[in-house]
């Protein structure tokens, strides 16, 4: 099959796009640089030059594809609900172009949209009407859902972990670094959803496989790690201290991440694994973490 990957080299997209050439599938991936469309073309796949705010582009690409694989989304959070609201132009553009004739189109989505507090399964769906703007991608699938366009989804957890880790994790790094304190909020009991990238991009090549219409998938190896243990690691690698702080304190201390510092989420994935038959096999976030690597600049 000829799979169209958007974030095809971006840290979870590259993985999907080695897991879907080792399946023997034909790539053509998103680029926007001369220097990603060397590094997609020496790895096996295909270029193609273009940025998720070209709507038309994407719309020939999925056109020409056999499927879609969603992953690429910008990470600048200082205008993130704008960001979101084009990931949803960016879905409903990508599935109007596969239409109704049974080719796939996986998106990818967040656990964070859920619920917090209690444990969350594939079945679990974000407030309607949502606060978080992550939730716009979920809204744009199922419209398409009900359109009859063949759409998955596949939610990430707040921290997608390995070499080349430049999201959340990173973040309380340079954080920790620059304010010589590893903070976590109150007993630091709230809890992360983890993955390994490449347990994260075998998801999204079974649920390809898979073409499910409607299906809702977990990319999910550990369903919560406490936040505190997290912060530990990092205050000990730093040689910072790990302290607690107040909801008013953490404000000031994390700014504009506060929101996601506070994240508390258990999720399942236990009807993923299920009907995809996988099974995590790579480091936890803890283990991970607790490496040189990620503390190297």
């Amino acid at each position: 099959m000829k799979i169209f990957v958007t974030g095809a080299t971006g840290f979870v997209g590259s993985a999907v796009v080695r897991e879907l050439l080792q399946a023997g599938h034909e790539v053509l991936g998103l680029v926007r640089s001369d220097a990603a469309a060397q590094s997609l073309v020496a790895a096996g796949a295909k270029a193609y030059r273009g940025q998720l705010e070209d709507l038309e582009s994407l719309r020939r690409a999925a056109a020409e594809s056999d499927g879609v694989i969603h992953t690429g989304f910008n990470h600048d959070f200082s205008k993130f609900k704008e960001n979101c609201e084009l990931d949803r132009k960016v879905i409903e553009t990508l599935g109007s172009a596969l239409g109704t004739a049974g080719r796939p189109l996986i998106i990818t989505s967040a656990i964070g949209v859920l619920p917090p507090g209690a444990r969350v399964t594939e079945e679990t769906r974000p407030l309607s009407p949502s606060p978080n703007p992550r939730a716009a991608s979920e809204e744009a699938a199922r419209a398409l859902m009900e359109r009859g366009v063949r759409v998955s989804i596949v939610r990430l957890p707040p921290s997608v972990h390995g070499d080349g880790d430049h999201a959340f994790v990173p973040i309380l790094i340079k954080m920790a670094r620059e304010k010589k304190a590893s903070a976590f909020i109150g007993t630091g009991a709230n809890r992360w959803p983890a993955i390994h990238r490449l347990g994260a991009a075998r998801v999204f090549k079974l649920a390809l496989d898979e073409a499910a219409h409607g299906a809702c998938y977990h990319a999910v190896a550990e369903e919560g790690v406490a936040y505190r243990e997290i912060a530990e690691v990092i205050g000990r690698r730093l040689n910072v201290p790990a302290v607690g702080k107040t909801p008013e304190e953490a404000a000031a201390h994390f700014t504009w991440f506060a929101h996601f510092a506070a994240l508390n989420v258990v999720a399942s994935s236990e009807q993923t694994q299920a009907k995809l038959g996988w099974r995590p096999t790579q480091p936890g976030l803890i283990a991970d973490l607790d490496r040189p690597a990620y503390f190297a600049t």
